[in-house]
């Protein structure tokens, strides 16, 4: 979950220290502090606070600190309290370290070492950096094997001794490590997107290797102690998209790139009007023989394989189940060599998204993993990987990299009923056309972002937001109710409307907003006739309904957004990005803080 940055070179590190854990503030922010090490050796100077790093800057800057070696540290609380004391880096006699991860096996390290009052903080992270300290006698490789072979859990571990200045060590189990070369020094990083600004390349440390990072360069070495091959990889994506670009919220900025993103993840993967997955290298066999599928995820991502359900389900006619991540291991899951298994995640680094993938790897199941950055775990950890084009997404709420993964469940869909011999060219053709409008449908909704914004009006003072409809309309509102909740902290629920009679109908009152979407054609009746249900309580009812539909009386809805027209089965694009901005204008117009909600992190690599 937390953020690490760790940089040496001949460049004073602070601002380098800062300004990445800025960037990498997204994977938590309820402390910040680094580190730097003088020249010369000794003990390094420490700053740190509870708080943002916007705070720690502040520290930084009243306490004219300077050094060109340093690790800093984001933390999202997990073992202690929010403190200053449980803030990293944390220093143990000749050790400082900076860690991302849980130690399971924390209290029998306690027992076993001896160090019930010897710790200063309450977490997991001080008793690594004293573990290795005992083990260290001027071998940093030695000490770092020993440490993590006595280890349970998951860790990404920067370390700095004392008596080695200038020098950064890094090894990771799990947790995420990125590293790369600069021109004036090296630098390592838990995401890509702290890096980009200082080189195009890098690698993806490899899990139980130790990297030294020196002003010279980066050496890496297996924990036997031989040298490894470094594999090096190349960002993809324009280092701007790193900043604001002019927003005053980077969620602002990321639903704005939406068309773009889109026609990136999809145009190169059409060929002569067909989908095309060659470059990935998937087999069609992989596509046709499947006899059911099961798609892993969590969160936003998992909303995204409901809609992929939706499609796959309606469209191929095959069995598709949906199963959260952090369950899936622990229901008894029936997968096997016929059962494609799908694992969608932004970072690709989702543990329980990444041990679910595992466990049914070993089951024998073909899988194909969805994710947004390049070398991610999972990405490694799966028999084939598509990869959307979202660039990097820091807003804790997921929106680009959400309809980039809808986008390759789209192609999907339709290479599997190529695969399979199901459509004619005629529909194929038909399909992919209006996939490929996805982008000018977006653009045309992102024009009118100033109607949705008063639509979002209506709902600064609620307490609860409803948000109902059926089949692909459900599934697009799971994710806009979580949007919702997530940024403005209002209760919102999302419910198929045809369920609101058998209980949930008991919630609404006058003072209770209602989100309607209605764009199936076949269940348009019905989706009505629920509206009315709610409108007949009080409610005050928003319709998202398609361009080209008449209604009845329509003053008695509260707002309407008529959506661009698109095949039904498309429809969710559009609407998804009004659900989005909907969520981003309640938050910034209460004055919170859009792109880091209280209490979360992006990206969630504890289970």
């Amino acid at each position: 979950m937390c953020g690490i940055i760790g940089y040496t070179g001949k460049k004073e590190a602070t601002d380098i220290l800062i300004d990445a854990l800025e960037l990498l503030e997204y994977r938590g922010y309820d402390s910040a502090g680094i580190a730097l090490s003088d020249e010369a050796g000794g003990e390094p100077r420490l700053l740190k606070r509870a708080g943002r790093v916007k705070d720690l800057r502040e520290l930084c800057a009243e306490s004219d600190v300077s050094g060109k070696c340093g690790i800093g540290h984001t933390r999202w609380a997990t073992h202690g309290g929010v403190c200053d004391e449980n803030a990293h880096p944390h220093r143990f006699g000749r050790v400082t370290i900076i860690h991302n991860g849980i130690i399971e096996n924390y209290r029998e390290l306690i027992e076993k070492y001896g160090l019930e009052h010897k710790l200063c903080s309450q977490t997991d992270s001080e008793i690594v950096a004293a573990v290795l300290n005992r083990f260290y006698e001027k071998d940093p490789y030695a000490a770092i094997r020993k440490t993590v072979l006595k280890l349970k859990g998951t860790f990404a571990l920067a370390i700095m001794f004392d008596d080695i200045p200038g020098k950064i060590f890094a090894v990771r189990n799990v947790s995420p490590i990125v590293a790369a070369s600069t021109e004036d020094g090296a630098i390592l990083s838990s995401d890509v997107a702290a890096i980009a600004p200082f080189t195009s390349q890098y690698f993806v440390v490899p899990e139980f290797h130790v990297v030294c990072l020196s002003e010279d360069g980066i050496e890496m070495f297996d924990l036997s102690g031989d040298k490894a091959r470094i594999d090096w990889l190349t960002v993809d994506w324009d280092v701007s998209r790193s900043d604001k670009g002019g927003y005053p919220f980077y969620m602002e900025k990321e639903i704005m790139e939406q068309p773009q993103v889109i026609q990136d993840t999809v145009m190169p993967r059409i060929k002569d009007g067909r989908p095309d997955f060659s470059a990935e290298g998937i087999p069609d066999s992989i596509l046709s023989e499947c006899k059911r599928i099961c798609v892993i995820a969590c969160g936003t991502a998992m909303h995204a394989g409901l809609v992929g359900k939706s499609l796959i389900q309606a469209m191929i006619g095959i069995h598709v189940d949906v199963v959260m991540a952090s369950e899936f291991m622990y229901n008894d899951p029936v997968v096997d060599k016929e059962t494609l298994v799908i694992a969608i995640s932004q970072s690709g680094e989702t543990i329980d998204t990444l041990e679910a993938l595992k466990f049914a790897r070993k089951c024998g199941s073909p899988s194909i993993s969805i994710v947004n950055v390049k070398g991610a775990s999972i990405a490694r950890a799966s028999e084939y990987v598509i990869y959307t084009c979202a660039g990097p997404e820091i807003a804790v709420a997921s929106t680009k990299a959400y309809t980039t993964q809808l986008a390759v469940l789209y192609l999907l869909t339709a290479r599997m009923a190529v695969a399979r011999g199901l459509w004619d060219d005629g529909k194929l053709s038909a399909y992919m056309e209006e996939l490929v409008r996805v982008p000018k449908v977006m653009e045309e909704v992102l024009a009118r972002k100033d109607e949705i914004h008063h639509i979002a009006d209506t709902m600064l003072n609620a307490r609860d937001v409803f948000m109902i409809g059926r089949g692909l309309d459900y599934s697009i509102l799971l994710e806009g109710s979580l949007k919702l909740k997530e940024v403005s902290y209002i209760h919102s629920e999302a419910y198929a409307s045809g369920e609101l009679k058998h209980g949930t109908i008991a919630l609404i009152t006058e003072e209770t907003p209602v989100i309607a979407v209605v764009t199936q054609d076949k269940l348009k009746s019905k989706e009505l006739s629920n509206i009315k249900e709610v409108q007949s309580r009080g409610a005050k009812v928003i319709l998202l309904i398609k361009g080209e539909e008449r209604l009845e009386q329509e003053k008695i809805w509260n707002r309407i957004f008529r959506l661009p027209v698109m095949a039904d089965e498309f429809m969710v694009m559009p609407a998804s990005i009004v659900l989005q901005l909907i969520a981003y204008y309640v938050s910034a117009d209460k004055g919170l803080d859009v792109d880091k909600p209280r209490n979360l992190a992006k990206v969630v690599t504890v289970e």
